[in-house]
């Protein structure tokens, strides 16, 4: 929105008056340059924080019969839940660290400015079209959460090819599969097969767990290099290139086994996987990180993915662990808390702050990853609505004291 030009009249040095152009701001355009509209990860993580948050305090409720907000032909309970914190929540934060990281690996400019207040606005408005119980609302809800990924996936893809970026080119695959489980996803349960929309959250999780051993495999040495005093990083070549293709084969085995009755279970290649992250992990000297909870955070929530694809593995042989409790240490363990550490890395050092967090975003640390214990070991004794009550909880106050800190970080300007 661009206002005419309009004239003034000024002073010159010589004292005649003279007659100048100006142009008038709009208002839009005042918002798109605020700081919050630079760069992705600023409106997204607060949002995608914020409304995970509400989610699961309405979880909690639900659980409890509490919440019967819940209307009938609208998204089930359950699905929603998962979605909310899958795709509105995970997914989220991840393209926005994408969108972030890309700039950096690029030097091209990313989203920002109306085109990503346009983009939050499509993202906000499937937040609310969940809720609907009308047929056609539902699926302007599914219209634009894929026009939200498609959109987001061109930028990323546009930065990484125009810029030659070879190495981040596995992105663009990995997002589109991701989107294709979305969409997949919230069209299962809108036909009626909730038990299909299941399986795709779950196969989803698995794929998510590739985007964590790409990112994280980059990241967490990088970080431990030069953040840990005394810290002995190793590289891990072998397993760097036969990680990404194991993660592979467990998540297309475990996708396909559900449509197809296949000879053999993806137990094995979870198991192996699980194992292959542990042995990574082992060369990235955790314990020189203990003193530095930006960093012990990203390494906790490192082992917790290999505990959970391990766990997932564990759970086809035995009914000591249940399958979905397996893989809450992953959703908690692995994205809540490695997704909080990034978070509260990214959110300081791309705004030009030191990287030293507020002491209570460190006890936020320690909460979520109790918080994935108890959703999974107080089942196991026969306790699973305590663990559930203490793992939400445990979230609620520890994106809640990211969200009390990093808003005005968030809001303002960088700092030079």
């Amino acid at each position: 929105m661009i206002s005419e030009p309009k004239t003034k009249h000024v002073l010159s040095s010589t004292g005649e008056i003279e007659q100048v152009s100006v142009t008038s701001v709009s208002s839009l355009d005042k918002l798109a340059q605020q700081p919050l509209w630079d760069l992705a990860f600023r409106p997204w993580f607060l949002a995608a924080c914020i409304s995970s948050v509400i989610s699961i305090g309405i979880w909690l409720l639900y659980l409890h019969g509490q919440f019967s907000g819940f209307t009938t032909g609208a998204i089930s309970p359950v699905i929603w839940h998962i979605h909310e914190m899958l795709f509105g929540f995970g997914a989220t934060i991840a393209v926005a660290f994408l969108l972030t990281a890309a700039q950096t690996w690029t030097n091209k400019r990313s989203i920002n400015g109306l085109a990503l207040i346009g983009l939050t606005l499509i993202w906000l408005a499937v937040r609310v079209l969940l809720w609907s119980s009308a047929p056609r609302l539902q699926l302007a809800a599914m219209a634009l959460q894929a026009t939200w990924w498609m959109v987001s996936i061109a930028y990323i893809a546009n930065m990484v090819i125009s810029a030659q970026s070879k190495r981040n080119y596995q992105f663009i695959p990995i997002l589109s599969a991701m989107m294709l489980l979305n969409i997949g996803f919230l069209a299962a349960d809108y036909s009626g097969h909730t038990q299909l929309a299941l399986h795709l959250s779950r196969s989803a999780i698995l794929l998510f767990g590739l985007i964590v051993g790409v990112i994280g495999g980059r990241v967490i040495p990088f970080f431990t290099g030069r953040g840990a005093e005394g810290s002995n990083v190793t590289s891990t070549p072998r397993l760097d290139k036969l990680l990404p293709v194991a993660t592979i084969t467990g998540v297309s085995i475990f996708f396909i086994d559900y449509f197809v009755n296949l000879p053999f279970s993806p137990a094995s290649i979870l198991i192996l996987t699980g194992i292959l992250h542990l042995a990574r992990l082992l060369h990235w000297d955790s314990i020189a990180t203990r003193k530095v909870p930006l960093l012990w955070s990203l390494h906790a929530s490192y082992l917790a993915l290999s505990l959970g694809l391990i766990a997932l593995g564990v759970s086809y042989h035995t009914d000591l662990i249940r399958f979905a409790d397996a893989l809450h240490i992953i959703t908690i363990g692995t994205i809540g808390a490695m997704i909080l550490g990034m978070i509260a890395r990214v959110s300081l050092g791309h705004t030009g702050r030191a990287l030293k967090p507020h002491w209570s975003i460190n006890i936020a640390f320690s909460l979520i990853l109790i918080g994935a214990l108890t959703r999974v070991i107080l089942p196991l004794i026969q306790q699973p609505i305590l663990g559930w009550d203490i793992s939400a909880l445990c979230w609620i106050v520890s994106f809640g004291l990211f969200i009390w800190h990093y808003t005005p970080i968030l809001l303002r300007a960088r700092q030079s």
